[in-house]
Parts: structure tokens; C-alpha cells; sequence
């Protein structure tokens, strides 16, 4: 026996009665409308779908309508619905996975079994010797018919001779007949069984014996066992109804079945998912109750169908607010692990395609844009955030065309392999082993991400339209070995916060302001931005605090795993988001939830994404190959090239650019007061004489500026950049 499937659990067998007076809706020619009170009434069965294959009293149950018991208010269904022509299983984009599992569950029966046939074999054995004592047992007992001594007695007691003169006589005739048959099959057996032993073939022989020893193990197996045991069990789940999602939904208090403007409806017919892994019906509140409402009664609704809140999935549907998707999985999906990342098989990725980041609850594959954007990373310590980060690391270290910056604020053994490939990389905020001056690094770091995104913007201004669309980079360019400066650049960054909250609050007021620049005109430039951190709150004071959140709060897309409380979910996801109903603090415990969280703003949808695995060993072979790639193709850069990373003193041009900001334009002592502000450990007491003097001996001309009403010397942008890019082409050269 390979499979043993029970019955399906069906709660609320019997309908509950409701008003006969009550409006129902149906979905006629694709269209919703409302039945009227006389319609209700012309109609004498409701139906519903049955969702489990009970075969034991219907064999059609599942495929087809089936009436409930009662007649009442009719549960919408699709009219004229078509079943698809070829199954979901069997399409060609699934029949490859179909044949794997098939195969895998295959080789699992057959290994299961062959190693446990040793046992099988003796329990046949005993089956069959058991079988044989019952079948002589029971000729014994057929040849002495035991029933007739209650015959006998019954005469006895009645004092009738001759009626027990009578049973008697016919008792011995029948076991002197039923004696016979049994002597002449044994003689034929006797008489047969050698002969046959010697004039037949060894294979009909053994086919015959067994034949027969299976035929005295199955009379000799005691009740209730078997001679195989079970290799696959078919789980148990809910069988869900109308009924009982009406029941749930009105104890968690969004409707009342007695007010006919205060019932729950249904949008469509409840039906499997296409992967048949639960159950969904569109469902329509009351008139005055939204998203909001049943956002926050998740776990009511949980109680009311009575599993656990992880199987219950809620989704708003687009067109209209009190409308939303109910989906009820048969098991927990969160618990079930989505395997290792399909990266390992060390293949050239592209950070224009997007990265498979992970599946969602209905086991959809999540895929996820870096290009224009940037990602905010939040959790809990120990609850895979790190992990996440590394998996769209790995995947833009598989891109040869990209500059990977990697800054870990942790100083962990997680990013150390990214040495192969890195153009720059940072351990900690104090020298350590690995890194003697992370600070002054770190600063370079930035000052270099500015003016590549200076010289890349630049460079985009001169292009003609054909060949830069709209002014903005694309994958031909960015892998164009004409324009090494238009590569692709992203800055990954673990626990971030840390450089918001070093001992020197000017240092951290400086890599706040550039931080915050680098975010906001990085993206278009071709700069993507990763920062992971488990305290997205509360940090810094004054300045740096408003630069923080503003850094923190400006990330396009959020991805939340387990987070402590609502105020750290909020920070990582948004007001927003909880508003919506997402609460990171609120996803389940344990070691099998690891990699589970909230993408949010990355599409329309806010998926519960359960990421896939690439652990250390994985992550050291994905490298190791990324860094070949870059190799083959000559494009390893900055410290795995083996150049160090240095900042000069004072860079004075990218410095002015810098604290310019979006302007177009400033004044001398504008600027003179901005760097005096950020970068005091260089520019502390410096004049706006000094600033324009330094400047125009690097070939940026002072020019009448006019400003919040004012005109007066200072500097443009353009001029900067233009002569950043002279200084560059001669040091080039």
C-alpha cells in the first residue's frame, strides 16, 4: 500500500436557515447583478462548490455544483464556467515539474519499500502459516458441523427420542459425506503435487506457489494490518463551505446575517487554487465596511474556520474597497521551505533582469527589479535578513558589468567571501583585522559613489537620442567597454545605522548628508541601493536623526521578516503598510519561518515571501564563479583587482558638488557655510574666498549667481562637473 488518504473533515454539515426574504447575487453572462426578493423565492435550491474529491458518496463531487440540503439565498457562481481543456499540471510550462515530482514520489515508494522487504517477507510468512491454520481449521470444522450438537441438545431437553434419533442419524450421514470429500482432496493432492512437482515448468511453479502463499497471507491477515506499510499519507485539511466562511466572517464581526444591507455576499463561486493547495472565494462586505476592517480581523476569521491564522490569506481586489480574495491553504505554506537558490548553478545573471528572490504563500514565484530602485531590509536578529541581503548581493556579483560595494556595519564572517569580487568593501566603524580604517574608507567610499554619479550623468548629457533614450542609462550602454564609467554601481549595506551613530557626531552628520544625496540621485544614474539593519528607529538626534528617517523612509521597496513590535514594523514597511494590514511583528515564530517576510512596494501586491536559501558554503561557490566571469571578461575592478582603496585630503571640486545638492547654482559663501557644516573635520573656518579661490584654480569660473533674491559671486554645477571631468581625462591619460 503506497497511499493511505482519509476523509476529507467536513464542519457544518447542515446549512444554517436563513431569511427567505433575503437578496442574493448571482454572476450572470459574466456579470454581477442582484437577484430580486421574487427571484429569491422562485428558486428552490441553493448550490455551492464542493471543494474535496468525497468519491464514498458522490463520485463527481468536486467537479461539478452540488445542491445543499436547504433552499435559501443563492451562493453566486460563475454561469456557463468552462474547466480548462488540458489540467494546470499537464501545460507545458508545468509538465516538467510534474514528471520531477512523479518521479521523486515514485523513487521514494520503491526506496521506502525495498528497504523495509526483508520484514515484508517475514511478515508473509507468518500471514501465509496463519492462513493455512485457519483454512485446516475450518474444514475441520465444516467436516464435523459443530452447529448440530445445539440440535441435539434442544431435542434432548424436549424429551423427543426420536426426533434426536433423527439428528442424529442425519448428522452421521453428513460427516461421512462431507468426510469423503475431504479424504478424495486430500488424495488428490497427494496424487497431484508430486506429479506436477516433477512434469511442470519451474516457472509455473513457482508463479502457482506464489500465488497460493499470497492467497493464505491475505485469509491468514489479522484485521487491521497490512503487509506494506504507508510511504506517502495524504494530509488532512478542512473541507470549507459557504456556510462556514459566512460563519467566520460574522463572528469576526463584518456583517449580520439578520440585516439584509449587513450580509456578506460572494463575488464568485469558492473554488481550489490552480495548484491546488487550498481554497478562495471573492468576497463582498457590507456597503460601509472596507479593507481596513477585515485587514485587521485576519485572525478572527482564522478562528472562525477554524485553522490556524497562517492558512488564512487576505488580498484587496481592485475593483471595489469592500471587495477582497479569501484564501484558506489546506496546510501552513509559510512552514514549507522553497529550497536553495537556483544560482548555484553559477550561470552569468543580469541586474536588468529581475533576481528570483523567493515564493509567495500560493507558492507564485516572487521576482524582484533592482534597476531604479533601492531596498530596505528589516528584522530581528537570527530571522534570515542577512541572508535575504546576500541573495540579491550574489545575484548582482553574478553580473560582471557591475561595481559591487559591499559596507558591513557588523564586521560578521557573512560578507567576507565578497572580497573576490567587491570593488570596495568595509568592515565595522573601529580598525580590525580586516579592515585598519574603516571610517576614512567609508568616506572615500561615498565621495567615489558621488562623483561616479556625476561623471555618469555627464557622460548621458552628451550621448545623441539613439543612442541614450530619454537621458537615462541603458543595458547596452552600461556594457559598453567604451563607457567603463557607466557601469552599473550598487552599494550593499549591512546594519547601516551604525555609521549614523559613530563617536564623532560631525563624521556622522557627513555620511548622513551623503547618504542621503547618494539616495536621492543615485537610482537614475544606474546606482542601486541595498540596507539591511534590525534597528530602523531611533537613531541619531537633531540633523542626523531627520537624515536617517529621510534616508530610511525614501527606499522604494521594504522587506520586513520578523520584527520585534509594530513601531520597528512600521519603520522597515511604512504607516502605510500597517494600515494595509501588514504587521512584520505579527508573522510566525520558530526556526522553519526563517526568510519569511513582507515585500512591500515592489508591485502591487504585498506578497508573505519565503526567500531562497544560499548559505555560506553557497555563497562561497557562487563567488568564486563570479569572480571568473569577471575575469574572462576583464572586468574586475578597484580592491578584488587588488588596488587599494585611498582619499586624498580634500577633494575640493567633488567636495562643492556634493553640498550643492540639487542647486544648479551657488553662492561662494553658500558654500563655504555647507561645507564648513558637513565636512568640518576638513573645511572647519573655511571663507568663501578661500572656497572660490581653491576652485578657480581647478578651472571653475566665478560668475554672477542670483539667489533668494540676491546676485553675487559664486558657482554652477555644470561648470563643476565640467571640470571634474578635464581633471579626469588628464590623470587618465
Amino acid at each position: 500500500m503506497t497511499e493511505q488518504i482519509p476523509e476529507p473533515i467536513d464542519l457544518d454539515a447542515r446549512r444554517a436557515r436563513r431569511d427567505d426574504t433575503a437578496q442574493g447575487s448571482a454572476e450572470r453572462a459574466g456579470q454581477m447583478v442582484t437577484l430580486s426578493a421574487a427571484e429569491v423565492e422562485r428558486m428552490d435550491t441553493a448550490y455551492e462548490v464542493a471543494l474535496d474529491d468525497d468519491t464514498d458518496t458522490d463520485p463527481g463531487a468536486g467537479k461539478v455544483l452540488t445542491p445543499v440540503d436547504k433552499p435559501g439565498m443563492p451562493v453566486a457562481v460563475a454561469v456557463g464556467e468552462r474547466l480548462p481543456i488540458i489540467p494546470v499540471h499537464l501545460r507545458p510550462e508545468n509538465l516538467r515539474v510534474t514528471i520531477s515530482r512523479a518521479l521523486a514520489r515514485s523513487g521514494h515508494v520503491a526506496a521506502f519499500h525495498a528497504v523495509r522487504s526483508p520484514w515484508y517477507g517475514a511478515k508473509l510468512s507468518w500471514f501465509a502459516g496463519r492462513g493455512f491454520t485457519r483454512l485446516v481449521r475450518s474444514q475441520i470444522q465444516w467436516w464435523w458441523v459443530p452447529n448440530s450438537f445445539a440440535l441435539e441438545q434442544k431435542a434432548a431437553d424436549a424429551s423427543e427420542l426420536r426426533e434426536w434419533e433423527k439428528i442424529h442419524r442425519q448428522l452421521k450421514a453428513t460427516r461421512l459425506w462431507r468426510g469423503g470429500v475431504l479424504a478424495a482432496q486430500n488424495l488428490a493432492l497427494a496424487v497431484s503435487a508430486p506429479i506436477a512437482w516433477n512434469a511442470a515448468p519451474a516457472g509455473l511453479l513457482a508463479a502457482a506457489g506464489a500465488g497460493a502463499v499470497a492467497a493464505l497471507a491475505h485469509y491468514g491477515r489479522p484485521a487491521g494490518q497490512t503487509l506494506v506499510g504507508t510511504a506517502v499519507v495524504a494530509p488532512r485539511y478542512r473541507k470549507l463551505n459557504s456556510d462556514i466562511v459566512l460563519r467566520a466572517y460574522y463572528a469576526a464581526g463584518l456583517g449580520k446575517p439578520d440585516k439584509a444591507d449587513q450580509e456578506i455576499r460572494f463575488g464568485s463561486q469558492m473554488s481550489r487554487d490552480a495548484r491546488n493547495t487550498g481554497s478562495q472565494v471573492l468576497v463582498d462586505l457590507p456597503y460601509g465596511k472596507g479593507w481596513s476592517d477585515v485587514a485587521g480581523a485576519r485572525e478572527k476569521i482564522a478562528s472562525g474556520l477554524d485553522v490556524h491564522v497562517n492558512q488564512v490569506f487576505l488580498s484587496p481586489d481592485k475593483t471595489s474597497s469592500r471587495r477582497h480574495t479569501l484564501f484558506v491553504a489546506d496546510t501552513d505554506p509559510l512552514a514549507v521551505p522553497v529550497g536553495r537558490t537556483d544560482m548555484l548553478d553559477c550561470k552569468p545573471r543580469s541586474v536588468w533582469r529581475p533576481v528570483k528572490f523567493g515564493r509567495d504563500e500560493r507558492d507564485n514565484p516572487v521576482n524582484l527589479s533592482l534597476l531604479w530602485a533601492s531596498l530596505l531590509i528589516g528584522a530581528q536578529p537570527r530571522k534570515g535578513k542577512t541572508f535575504a541581503a546576500r541573495l540579491i548581493a550574489l545575484h548582482a556579483a553574478l553580473d560582471p558589468y557591475v561595481k559591487l560595494i559591499v559596507v558591513d556595519g557588523k564586521n560578521s564572517p557573512d560578507w567576507l567571501k565578497f572580497k573576490l569580487v567587491a570593488h570596495r568593501i568595509v568592515f565595522g566603524t573601529h580598525p580590525n583585522p580586516n579592515d585598519s580604517d574603516p571610517i576614512e574608507h567609508f568616506r572615500a567610499i561615498l565621495d567615489e559613489i558621488l562623483a561616479h554619479i556625476d561623471r555618469v550623468n555627464s557622460i548621458l548629457t552628451t550621448l545623441p537620442v539613439d543612442q541614450c533614450p530619454e537621458g537615462k542609462l541603458t543595458e547596452e550602454l552600461a556594457r559598453d567597454p567604451r563607457y567603463p564609467d557607466l557601469r552599473v554601481l550598487m552599494l550593499v549595506m549591512e546594519e547601516f545605522q551604525v555609521y549614523f551613530e559613530t563617536e564623532d557626531q560631525a563624521v556622522n552628520k557627513e555620511f548622513a548628508a551623503k547618504l542621503s544625496r547618494i539616495q536621492a540621485v543615485g537610482p537614475s544614474a544606474g546606482v542601486i541601493i541595498e540596507s539591511c539593519s534590525q534597528k530602523p528607529g531611533g537613531v541619531g538626534a537633531g540633523d542626523v536623526a531627520r537624515l536617517f528617517n529621510r534616508y530610511r523612509d525614501n527606499h522604494t521597496n521594504r522587506f520586513a521578516l520578523r520584527c520585534g513590535n509594530r513601531v520597528v514594523s512600521e519603520a522597515v514597511l511604512g504607516g502605510d503598510a500597517y494600515a494595509e494590514g501588514f504587521d512584520a511583528s505579527s508573522l510566525p515564530v520558530g526556526d522553519e519561518y526563517r526568510g519569511v517576510g513582507y515585500l512591500y512596494g515592489a508591485s502591487d501586491a504585498t506578497p508573505t515571501v519565503r526567500t531562497f536559501l544560499a548559505d555560506h558554503s553557497d555563497a562561497e561557490k557562487i563567488l568564486t564563479a563570479a569572480r571568473g566571469h569577471r575575469e574572462r571578461l576583464g572586468t574586475l575592478t578597484g580592491e578584488a583587482a587588488g588596488e587599494e582603496i585611498e582619499r586624498a585630503t580634500r577633494d575640493v571640486l567633488a567636495d562643492v558638488l556634493t553640498v550643492m545638492g540639487s542647486d544648479n547654482a551657488a553662492h561662494w559663501d553658500t558654500i563655504a557655510g555647507r561645507l564648513a557644516q558637513d565636512m568640518p573635520e576638513q573645511y572647519e573656518g573655511t571663507t568663501a574666498e578661500a572656497i572660490s579661490a581653491q576652485a578657480r584654480g581647478l578651472n571653475v569660473p566665478s560668475v554672477n549667481v542670483k539667489r533668494d533674491g540676491a546676485t553675487r559671486k559664486g558657482a554652477k554645477a555644470d561648470d563643476i562637473r565640467a571640470a571634474i571631468n578635464r581633471r579626469d581625462n588628464i590623470n587618465g591619460a
